[in-house]
């Protein structure tokens, strides 16, 4: 159980490591892209969070929910660019407000409280 958690930390230390010292540069006609992107992974990644602390977690419901979530979330953006519409904004709420009520879950387990 221990090495995982080494293995986690270290893992989250080598990337922030590589993403402060590598020069990325995201263009801005991707930048609704990447923010929907990374709302929809931590949509899922405190989803799972919050089922495994349930006590239902399954890896393959949250890998198909990372992929498809990453998936609707482009095709989002990508028809409200090419009607001219903001899309993106639907799911930028839809994962928003799905992300606080994971959070909050999460923290009232840690809490103790139950609803």
């Amino acid at each position: 159980m221990w090495w995982g958690i080494v293995l986690v930390i270290l893992g989250l230390v080598v990337g922030i490591a590589l993403g402060l010292n590598l020069p990325l540069v995201i263009p801005q006609a991707y930048g609704k892209y990447l923010g929907v992107a990374v709302l929809a992974a931590l949509d899922s990644v405190f989803g799972g969070m919050r089922a495994s602390l349930e006590g239902r977690f399954d890896n393959a419901i949250f890998l198909s929910g990372f992929f498809v979530n990453a998936c609707l979330a482009a095709g989002l953006v990508f028809l409200g660019d090419r009607l001219g519409v903001e899309l993106y904004t639907a799911a930028i709420v839809a994962f928003g407000v799905r992300l606080f009520q994971n959070l909050a879950i999460i923290r009232r387990h840690f809490l103790g409280r139950k609803k």
